[in-house]
């Protein structure tokens, strides 16, 4: 749109969501009159990765001023597409939404050429696209009936889409649903000016899909301060009274029509956030070049990634770009370049809270060669109120039932407050509950649990290959002097097994430590070798669960952090673990057989199998 348009005419935008409500004009109804263009291959992401906990949105603003009657130019919008369908894989993009404004003028002719455009997409990407003001009569709203845009960009464009779930009676608004970092997403593409009959569909979408995140997309939302914020235009505060702000689910809305791009956090009914996005790059070189903007979308980092390039000036020679194509390749602006945190299961916990996983029995977790298993709930041992003392002399029961029961003992003259049981836990645990250990040097301080004297785990020599798994947590603030604390090990001095490579004779056959850096390290003396690999992680975080894996095939020995392999592990070979006949120790790590300080932290449960166990077949799966 024009300047003086930016300022008196109408803008647009477009409402991504996916809902089946009364009145919808669904998929099914329109599938006989699907495009055919590449239909066939409508599964639109055999390389696409749903489970992935990073994926992309990709979203296409105004492209105008490429289909404006004579002096068309459709070449860099089938470079973008080009570029969407040959990323795909690599940048994992689940969708990708135009804002509006397909053409200058909205005639049969920009309409139709634009279309073909659109099937160097069609049926490789799932899309949605939504009329602006420049591609239908702008003074009318979705009620408007018949038009260019809508032969060619209604329904019956997306019915072969797997993601397409209906459109409005009036065929201007639509609704997708897509499957996107493990769980179903929804976009809402509104009409530039959506009626009241328009709203309450929209209203009916999200009522029949109420626990779906929601991404709005319309031509019209929102207008540029200037310094890279934004704020409601006249239509986007009606879209916020009338439709955003009392659905929790919209999180990100996105329009275009005004330029320079902006963004701004509004607050919704529900006292969250959300996010509202101007895109628009046709006041830009070549009319923004079929410039693009993809939101990666980073589940486990809880972020969204936004970024702005133009495929068709990136696909060109770097040597060979002119000085316009060289500055418009990427815009790396404040407003075009940047990243929102969202907790995302907080976010959404309103209308789609996590349901936490529920406890598995022992018998669940039991595979072919496990040797010792403990819980801390009551199928484990006797618990006590959250927060109270676990007494000493308490037991532990070993639930593989060969006898490797764990006995509490405190060091030194430590309190009550030494070892305490907890019902937090790891949210991937089997039991719901831990032990919490107040270890420290100022003074020695701590708790343990050890086996018995004759207890089978005592001697067992793992010729075989062993997977030590636990869970810590290590707490926030991390307060005090904890150098070198352990979580686990065997008593015995490694020198007594005729050990000579090691830091000394005097430390443990076998252990698992934390060094003044967080970092944690596995030190084993073999059996077999005159040796003493030790891997070492990274540094771990605090105030978080972790999941710990250290896993010997026989050969040598591998630390796994939440399910992925550290780097610092050591190639030497490593063949079975030089236990002396003494007690396995939860909760520290002897010198000189002296126990010093203990572990402080949470631990939770704790198995120990005498094979290499496969990552998905770990306490909690991974893979």
């Amino acid at each position: 749109m024009s300047t003086a348009e930016e300022q008196h005419g109408p803008g647009r935008r477009t409402l991504l969501r996916a809902a089946a409500a009364g009145g919808t004009v669904t998929a099914a109804a329109t599938a006989a009159t699907a495009v055919p263009a590449q239909a066939a291959q409508a599964a639109a992401g055999r390389r696409f990765d749903t489970g992935s906990p990073r994926f992309a949105l990709a979203v296409l603003p105004d492209t105008q001023y490429l289909f404006d009657a004579d002096s068309a130019d459709p070449a860099p919008l089938r470079e973008t597409f080009r570029h969407l369908v040959a990323d795909r894989s690599g940048a994992n993009i689940a969708f990708m939404t135009h804002l509006g404004d397909v053409t200058e003028h909205g005639t049969e002719d920009e309409i139709r050429r634009a279309a073909q455009t659109f099937r160097t997409l069609h049926g490789k990407v799932p899309y949605s696209v939504l009329a602006g003001n420049h591609d239908i009569a702008s003074s009318t709203d979705d009620q408007r009936g018949d038009s260019a845009y809508l032969r060619e960009f209604g329904p019956r464009r997306y019915a072969s889409m797997p993601t397409f779930k209906g459109a409005s009676p009036d065929g201007y608004n639509s609704h997708h649903i897509v499957r996107a970092g493990g769980r179903d997403w929804l976009v809402l593409a509104l009409d530039w000016r959506i009626s009241d009959k328009g709203l309450t569909w929209a209203q009916g979408v999200l009522d029949a899909h109420s626990a779906l995140p929601a991404v709005l997309t319309t031509h019209d939302l929102a207008l540029p301060e200037g310094d890279g914020s934004a704020r409601l235009s006249e239509h986007g505060q009606r879209l916020w009274d009338g439709l955003i702000r009392a659905n929790d689910q919209i999180f990100l809305a996105l329009g275009g029509h005004y330029w320079p791009p902006g963004r701004t956090v509004l607050t919704n009914d529900a006292g969250h956030d959300v996010h509202v996005h101007i895109t628009n790059y046709q006041d830009r070189y070549y009319g923004g070049a079929g410039m693009i903007r993809t939101y990666g979308f980073d589940l486990a980092r809880g972020v969204i990634d936004v970024e702005t390039f133009a495929p068709w000036f990136l696909s060109r020679d770097p040597a060979r770009r002119t000085a316009l194509e060289a500055e418009t390749v990427e815009l790396t602006g404040a407003a075009d370049r940047f990243s929102l945190s969202i907790d995302f299961d907080g976010r959404f916990a309103g209308f789609a809270p996590v349901v936490p996983p529920k406890p598995r029995p022992a018998s669940a977790v039991l595979p072919r060669g496990t040797l010792a298993y403990w819980r801390f709930d009551a199928s484990g041992m006797r618990t006590v109120p959250d927060g109270g003392a676990v007494a000493d002399g308490a037991v532990v029961r070993d639930l593989s039932g060969h006898g490797n029961d764990l006995t509490v003992a405190r060091l030194h003259d430590s309190g009550s407050e030494a070892l305490t049981w907890s019902a937090e836990h790891h949210p991937g645990q089997p039991a719901h509950a831990s032990l919490r250990f107040d270890g420290g040097t100022t003074p020695d301080r701590g708790a343990i649990l050890r086996t018995g004297a004759r207890a089978p785990l005592n001697s067992e020599k793992f010729l075989r290959g062993y997977t030590i798994e636990t869970f810590v947590r290590l707490p926030e603030p991390f307060e005090g002097d904890h150098s070198w604390m352990g979580v686990l090990s065997w008593e015995g001095r490694n020198g007594d097994a005729g050990k000579t490579t090691g830091w000394s004779p005097l430390e443990p056959t076998c252990s698992l430590n934390l060094s003044p850096e967080r970092f944690l390290q596995f030190v084993v003396y073999p059996h077999r070798q005159d040796a003493d690999p030790t891997s070492w992680s990274h540094a771990v975080p605090v105030g978080r669960w972790m999941h710990l894996a250290v896993v010997n095939d026989g050969r040598r020995t591998v630390m796994y952090v939440d399910g992925s392999r550290i780097a610092r592990n050591p190639a030497q070979p490593s063949t079975g673990i030089a236990t002396l006949g003494k007690p396995f120790v939860l909760g520290a790590t002897q010198f000189d057989e002296a126990f010093g300080q203990g572990f402080y932290g949470w631990i939770g449960d704790t198995r120990i199998v005498g094979r290499a166990l496969r990552q998905e077949d770990f306490l909690t799966p991974f893979g």
